[in-house]
């Protein structure tokens, strides 16, 4: 799974035409770490389809402000430039799937 690790790697896969899943996180969180591998998980499975990416806040707190993320983990939803959906804390496989689902239509 990829890290966006600057403005540079968020400008070059918010213009792509693949919907996104942004993964708001830090090293020492530990949902963040629980939340870890099923992310990781999706990412696979979605490979080719949906773009699905790790931003550390404490590396990237540019990218952490422009979306406002106060709490995490965060999941930020991205169609077409627009967030369409977001998660804030730990959830479910399903509850991804199902999301994730929902931006392929």
């Amino acid at each position: 799974m990829k890290t966006v690790k600057n403005n540079d790697d968020y400008n070059n896969i918010i213009n792509q035409k693949k919907p996104i899943l942004l993964d708001f996180y830090a090293d020492w969180c530990g949902p963040c770490q629980t939340l870890l591998p099923t992310v990781e998980k999706l990412a696979k499975e979605y490979e080719g389809k949906i773009e699905i990416q790790k931003v550390n806040v404490d590396q990237n707190p540019e990218l952490a402000n422009k979306y406002r993320v106060r709490n995490i983990p965060a999941l930020y939803f991205i169609k077409d430039s627009v967030m369409v959906d977001k998660v804030i804390g730990l959830a479910s496989e399903a509850e991804l799937r199902d999301k994730l689902d929902l931006m392929l239509n």
